[in-house]
């Protein structure tokens, strides 16, 4: 039997600075590996805006129907199952785009399903504002008149993001998203 030395070491070439900056434990590391993962073009694409503006003001549109009294008419109770629903499918949405789940998940036809997502979400969001804006009265609730009226006008503002998103989704599904001069086939 080999008799094992009195002293080891266990230093390696490296310095311990740059084993730190490798990954490890350290914050600079898991930032790395996350901004890996994430798909950065997609963040400055103009459906990623969209959906950003979406998922805010989407956000806000909420918020503002749930500090009134919402139950006191029975319209506002789609208005906040429209709005509180797609803003978590937009935001689901969203980080599945940006951590390119589409790329995981090769059987669903990312194009059509995200432009059907969008031309249903316009639609329902638009029937929301529509019913929103419709049962605000500045004589009934009207201490909670102003929260309803910017409820219907962020509504709006989110409906014409998602028609927005719904064009943009169908020129990206219909694989026109060039212009004219790019797209012209010589005779």
């Amino acid at each position: 039997m080999a008799d094992f030395p009195s002293k080891v070491t266990t230093e390696t070439s490296s310095t311990p600075t740059q084993s730190s900056q490798q990954g490890g434990n350290s914050l600079r590391g898991l930032t790395a590996s996350v901004t890996n993962i994430m798909d950065m073009s997609f963040i400055r694409s103009i459906p990623a805006i969209l959906m950003m503006v979406e998922i805010c003001l989407g956000l806000i549109h909420w918020a503002l129907i749930a500090s009134a009294p919402y139950t006191a008419i029975p319209a506002y109770g789609w208005v906040m199952f429209v709005a509180v629903t797609l803003w978590i499918l937009t935001t689901i949405l969203f980080l599945m785009i940006l951590f390119s789940a589409q790329q995981k998940i090769t059987f669903i036809p990312w194009p059509l399903t995200v432009m059907v997502y969008n031309a249903a979400a316009t639609v329902l969001y638009l029937t929301a504002f529509l019913t929103n804006a419709s049962t605000v009265h500045p004589y009934r609730y009207s201490y909670f008149y102003g929260h309803l009226a910017a409820a219907a006008f962020f509504g709006a503002v989110v409906t014409v993001a998602y028609g927005a998103s719904a064009f943009f989704s169908y020129l990206d599904w219909k694989g026109d998203g060039g212009n004219a001069a790019t797209n012209t086939v010589p005779t």
